[in-house]
C-alpha cells in the first residue's frame, strides 16, 4: 500500500513489474505448494505440524491463483490442492 493514500494515481502494483521469469519461479514455487498438499492429505493421520504446513500452502495458493499476472499458465492444479487441502483439514 502507498504511504500516502491520497496518491494512488503513482502507487504502481508489483505484480504488474514482474519479468517473465519472475513469474516462472512464481509458478514452479506454487507447484511445490501443490505437491507438498498433495503429498500430505494422504496421510492418515497427519501431526500438527504437517497439518500447520498443508494450511501455509494452502493459503501461498489462494495468494497466487488471486495473481493477475497469469497468462497462459494453467492453475487447474492450484485449485484442485486448495480443495484436496481444504477438504483434508477440515476433515481433521
Amino acid at each position: 500500500m502507498p504511504e500516502n493514500p491520497s496518491n494512488l494515481d503513482t502507487f504502481v502494483d508489483p505484480d504488474t513489474e514482474l519479468t517473465p521469469e519472475e513469474i516462472a519461479q512464481n509458478y514452479s514455487a506454487a507447484n511445490d505448494s501443490v505437491t507438498v498438499i498433495n503429498e500430505l492429505v494422504h496421510l492418515n493421520t497427519p501431526t500438527d505440524e504437517q497439518s500447520d504446513t498443508i494450511r501455509r500452502n494452502v493459503d501461498h495458493l489462494k495468494i497466487m491463483v488471486d495473481k493477475q499476472y497469469w497468462t497462459t499458465q494453467d492453475l487447474s492444479p492450484f485449485h484442485t490442492a486448495i480443495a484436496a487441502g481444504e477438504m483434508a483439514l477440515g476433515s481433521r
